[in-house]
């Protein structure tokens, strides 16, 4: 049986942060200082409140600080956690990137995913509990940077709106996943998006479960949202994001 202490969290880790480049360019985007903190300190912070011990990293650009930087939280945060790195020679895009850690670490059953970049106060537990394949979705005011995500009255995905084309309140899609090594049997080796090619196809055969959360969320990928979680942590996390 799954639970947080033994459930796989895959951390997607290896982007380059182009849109974030011009006010965070000396390291990788998920290394961002929010206040004093690196974001993915406050990252792993959250995922070790809600009890996950074990990670496995997936990374490429810079890759070499973010090891650093999590090796050096060992000894404190870490101390009871199993942590794995996967550096990718050439970038694999979301989607290869945990198919590359599937094959290469012999994972089997279940496991959860999750955007280095994407805050969320929770949810773990709710994506553990929905079993795979299923994804967290949270409601925002605008949907235009995201895209939306179409739900039946099952809690079915059965389809993704483009960004810029979704205007609107709606659901959107986390960042957060739980999926089966059996989906990725027989993926292409080479890059491939997950957002683009699997769960559309997740989708299109209604396999893929909506999970909802009311939780804080913000995705740090722009300057404007970078700057919000600044305040929001300056306002000891206070105000709603």
């Amino acid at each position: 049986m799954l639970t947080n202490s033994n459930i796989k969290l895959l951390v997607l880790a290896g982007g380059f942060g182009t849109r974030l480049s011009t006010i965070v360019a000396d390291v990788p985007k998920p290394l961002a200082r929010i206040g004093e903190v690196p974001f993915l300190g406050l990252q792993l912070e959250n995922w070790v409140g809600q009890e996950i011990k074990s990670f496995i990293f997936l990374l490429h650009h810079k890759a070499n600080l973010i090891v650093d930087f999590v090796q050096s939280l060992q000894s404190n945060l870490l101390k009871e956690c199993e942590l794995e790195f996967l550096i990718e020679d050439e970038p694999m895009g979301t989607g290869g990137a945990i198919a590359n850690a599937v094959a290469q670490l012999g994972l089997m059953g279940d496991f959860l995913v999750v955007n280095a970049d994407t805050w969320l106060d929770g949810g773990i537990n709710d994506l553990i509990n929905a079993k795979a394949p299923s994804m967290a979705v949270v409601q925002t005011g605008n949907t235009e940077r995201y895209g939306s995500v179409e739900i039946d009255e099952d809690w079915c995905v059965t389809s993704f709106k483009e960004k810029n084309v979704s205007v609107g309140a709606s659901w959107i899609n986390a960042g957060l996943y739980c999926l089966n090594s059996a989906q990725f049997e027989h993926a292409p080796s080479d890059s491939f998006s997950l957002e683009e090619i699997c769960l559309p196809e997740l989708a299109a055969r209604k396999a893929l479960k909506a999970v909802p959360l009311r939780v804080n969320f913000i995705d740090i990928g722009v300057p404007d949202d970078y700057y919000r979680m600044n305040r929001w942590v300056k306002a000891n996390r206070m105000m709603k994001l």
